[in-house]
């Protein structure tokens, strides 16, 4: 008899989305590229609670609804004079999909995959 293959729990998954957001948020504050294009952590929390970019979980939920897979990467940007979230993905057929949203609308900009 074949084993049968595992199937992730439900807090398997919440733990990989949660070291995702948690990915997320420290790239925010931890690599500023440059001053102008990542806002730092108390800004990001400024323009959650002003209502001018949607909260992390919004994100997550859109970009899995545009592009089903793992979230692998999350990133808030400033550019262009908007916020962007850039949303990396992993399909079942290991294909990774950058996604860029729109932070204030959570529509999706662009779309690539490698």
């Amino acid at each position: 008899m074949k084993a049968r293959p595992a199937i992730p729990s439900l807090s398997a998954k919440l733990s990989s989305v949660l070291f995702a957001v948690v990915a997320g948020l420290v790239s925010v504050h931890a690599l500023p590229a440059r001053a102008d294009d990542r806002p730092r952590a108390d800004e990001v929390r400024k323009l959650r609670e002003e209502g001018k970019i949607l909260p992390m979980e919004e994100i997550l939920n859109r970009s899995r609804a545009a592009q089903p897979g793992q979230v692998v990467e999350v990133e808030l940007d400033r550019g262009g004079g908007r916020y962007t979230y850039e949303v990396k993905l992993i399909d079942d057929a290991n294909r990774v999909h950058k996604l860029e949203l729109d932070a204030s609308t959570g529509e999706v900009l662009s779309r690539k995959t490698r």
